[in-house]
């Protein structure tokens, strides 16, 4: 198994005021940050998602009706009606958990950002140090710029409190070896006094070339003091940025799988939900709720009798011969044209057969016949006997002459009435009663 790569190996640069490898991490960092602003925002509209889609199912749930069905496929519509509320509930309750899981995310990254804060300040703090001393030993003051000798372009020696760099360190040995030759040339065959003014020169170029280097070696081991502060910092700050990356790679990683997970129970928590709808409609027995309806509804079960065709004149004559005791009380003339028995004439055998009682010939001038013929009041419906029946649904009398009944009393029919109200009795009282409301014992 190869060994983890690390920051602090990994992310250094060879120029010496260059800070490559620090200003990538920190971009890393940024871009986490991003990553995880990114991982906020799906959890955000996924949480908005889940609770609007949870309280349209349970609005849809409450309006969806249903009041009209009834028994077995009642039962599983209601069924399904409080397990999509169940189901609508969850999915709430699984928003305000993707919430929850939000707001542990945002104080994350709130955290992991005020960790960056510390590191950053400390690095930028030491950064600029280092490159300020870089500058002051490795280029030249301005202050040293243009400050030269009045006399043959002899340079002045600058202040001790002046930067001094390796520039000038150079600069000073080369002025001085430049002193040291002239010196010598003067010396071999040059006036006395000239061999001394060299000689002068010489020994404060080489005064100021050591001085020079006094300057630029304090200045490199200072810079080398804090170069061996930013090096170990820069190491602090690489390990600290790696487990901030570890640490929001590993919760990033658990928020997608948590995240995955609750989905996926939410899947099942549906389906479950389900499952108890499916269990309803196999109870569902489409005969069953046929025959229920029957039961509960039915209007009887004989269809209604053909109407007979009834003669008028047939029912008169038979109503006389049922009885002949009675006197009519109202006496009806008919008149018979001689046309009927097609001739001109009354047969003499046809009027001497009628009898005397009912009919009484009487010759007019014009030959015509006319009959008494006994008639009595028109019945009213037949009166059945008495018969038992039940009643099958409630009814309230809105009328006088109506009566009251439930379900299940017991009645007594007295006359079935061809408009379908029906005479009935109970307890010694009549009314009238919707006819399709019974059945008979």
């Amino acid at each position: 198994m190869m060994p983890q790569l690390q920051f602090r190996d990994a992310f250094w640069c060879r120029d010496f005021t260059a800070h490559t490898g620090y200003e990538v991490l920190l971009q890393r960092l940024l871009d986490g940050r991003k990553m995880c602003k990114d991982m906020e925002e799906l959890l955000r509209q996924r949480a908005q998602a889940e609770e609007r889609y949870g309280k349209e199912l349970v609005q849809i749930a409450r309006r969806a009706g249903g009041q009209t069905e009834t028994n077995s496929l009642r039962a599983s519509f209601d069924s399904l009606k409080q397990r999509m509320e169940d189901v609508g509930s969850s999915h709430i309750q699984l928003a305000l958990a993707l919430r929850e899981e939000l707001r542990s995310l945002e104080e994350f990254r709130e955290r992991q950002k005020e960790q960056r804060k510390k590191y950053e300040a400390v690095m930028d703090r030491i950064q600029k140090s280092k490159l300020s001393l870089y500058k002051k030993a490795m280029e030249v003051g301005r202050r040293e710029a243009g400050l030269r000798g009045p006399h043959s372009g002899a340079p002045k020696v600058t202040p001790l409190h002046t930067p001094q760099s390796k520039k000038t360190y150079e600069q000073k040995c080369r002025d001085a070896d430049d002193a040291e030759q002239a010196f010598e040339r003067v010396s071999t065959n040059g006036p006395q006094k000239q061999v001394e003014k060299s000689q002068n020169k010489a020994k404060q170029c080489k005064d100021a070339a050591m001085e020079a280097e006094r300057a630029y070696r304090q200045n490199i081991e200072q810079l080398e003091k804090v170069r061996g502060e930013w090096e170990q910092e820069h190491r602090t700050t690489c390990e600290a940025f790696q487990l901030q990356e570890f640490d929001r790679l590993t919760i990033l990683r658990n928020a997608l799988w948590v995240h995955c997970n609750q989905l996926s129970m939410q899947c099942v928590k549906d389906d479950e939900f389900y499952e108890e709808v499916r269990v309803a409609l196999e109870a569902c027995s489409v005969e069953a709720d046929i025959d229920s309806f029957i039961q509960a509804k039915s209007t009887g079960t004989d269809p209604p009798a053909p109407v007979p065709y009834q003669n008028y004149y047939d029912q008169e004559v038979a109503l006389s011969s049922s009885s002949p005791g009675i006197q009519p009380s109202c006496g009806m003339i008919k008149r018979f044209s001689e046309l009927l028995h097609g001739s001109p004439k009354t047969s003499p055998s046809a009027a001497s057969a009628a009898p005397t009682d009912t009919l009484t010939p009487t010759r007019h001038r014009n030959e015509v016949v006319y009959a008494t013929v006994a008639m009595q009041e028109a019945p009213g419906p037949p009166t059945l006997p008495a018969q038992d029946y039940r009643a099958l649904y409630d009814y309230s009398a809105q009328n006088s002459d109506e009566l009251d009944i439930s379900a299940g009393d017991i009645l007594e029919v007295i006359l079935e009435g061809e408009d379908g109200w029906w005479t009935v009795e109970r307890n010694g009282q009549r009314g009238f009663v919707p006819g399709s409301y019974l059945e008979k014992l």
